[in-house]
């Protein structure tokens, strides 16, 4: 994992996991990697991997299990969706907006795109298999 300048490092860590509990690659309920096992799965001080864990607990995206680890939350998915959901246009669609309205971008263009790279990337969904995407 490359690490970016402009974030804290337990903070893309704790990025890192939420994507791995989006593409439901840890499932609810499923237990995830240890500190020490990430820490060196990801070239960091377990003490980095551990912020990163105390965090998503506290958002309640994973919980402890005593003797056994962390855990994903039952309604964990739900969670990083929403805070991801909310940072996303309270952050980065306001930034997108501004861009299409200086480069004079239309949303039908944006539609467009959106729609090739869902096709590319994930195939065409129905609302009944939406939940098997290829990751």
């Amino acid at each position: 994992m490359e690490f970016k300048d402009n974030e804290a490092i337990y903070l893309q860590i704790a990025a890192f996991v939420c994507d791995n509990i989006l593409i439901r690659k840890w499932p609810a309920e499923q237990k995830i990697p240890s500190v020490r096992d990430l820490a060196v799965e990801l070239e960091v001080n377990p003490n980095t991997v551990m912020r990163s864990y105390e965090y998503l607990q506290n958002q309640q995206i994973v919980y402890n299990k005593r003797g056994l680890g962390l855990f994903v939350a039952p309604d964990g998915y739900d969670m990083v969706k929403q805070l991801r959901r909310e940072n996303f246009l309270q952050q980065n669609l306001p930034r997108l907006f501004k861009e299409m309205y200086l480069l004079d971008i239309s949303i039908a263009e944006i539609e467009k795109k959106f729609q090739d790279f869902k096709d590319e990337n994930y195939g065409t969904l129905t609302d009944d298999n939406k939940d098997e995407e290829k990751y």
